[in-house]
């Protein structure tokens, strides 16, 4: 039985922290390209590719282990 004082941890946003140094190489290619794209006044080149792989990578190592927690 949960006590009153204890406080609910969101599973997902838990393991997404803990999914995130797994995901190390995503995370760097994205930065790579911020770097790359930071001083473009057209405003036509974006890192929205990299950005949804880091978290494509994060999302499939969430899965795997969130799921088994649900009942």
């Amino acid at each position: 039985m949960r006590g009153e004082d204890e406080e609910l941890v969101d599973q997902k946003k838990y393991l997404e922290e803990r999914c995130k140094p797994q995901c190390v190489k995503s995370l760097y290619e994205y930065e790579k390209c911020v770097k790359r794209v930071e001083n473009d006044d057209t405003g036509h080149k974006h890192c929205t590719g990299q950005y949804f792989d880091y978290w494509s990578c994060i999302d499939k190592c969430v899965a795997s282990k969130l799921f088994k927690k649900l009942k």
